[in-house]
């Protein structure tokens, strides 16, 4: 084999192993490549209400749901309720639904401040982030 033949081949060789080398990591999935931006493409289906949540609920009842005693601006204590446990696992959206709307012991009223479907979204979003495998109570 010449000089020139070896070469060839040699070049060859290398072609192929680049150019498998480019097909594998475009196949591989993104978090074998450590491509995290590509791996949260599935939708929050609860981004509005999350949103919703952290504006107007999370400061009385938590990052988490769980409630617990509140002090407000005027020095009003409060113990709010969780999500998680007790009652609210119990009451029907009918019931969670009203409270937003007209408030009470306590807690605002935000008929004025989130249209019906903010309100409905919140209380899906509470029954699936808080209260996960559990069947609401229509």
């Amino acid at each position: 084999m010449t000089k020139r033949q070896t070469v060839i081949v040699a070049a060859g060789l290398l072609l192929g192993i680049v150019t498998a080398c480019k097909t594998n990591q475009t196949s591989s999935s993104p978090a074998a490549n450590g491509n995290s931006s590509v791996t949260q493409s599935t939708p929050d289906h609860f981004a509005a209400a999350r949103s919703t949540y952290d504006k107007e609920c999370r400061s009385c009842h938590g990052t988490k749901g769980a409630g617990g005693p509140v002090k407000l601006e005027d020095g009003t204590k409060l113990k709010v309720p969780s999500f998680q446990e007790g009652r609210a696992l119990r009451h029907p959206d009918s019931d969670y639904l009203k409270q937003i709307t007209k408030g009470g012991d306590g807690m605002p009223a935000f008929e004025k401040k989130l249209t019906p479907e903010q309100m409905n979204d919140l209380i899906g979003f509470i029954r699936e982030v808080f209260q996960p495998g559990l069947s609401p109570v229509r």
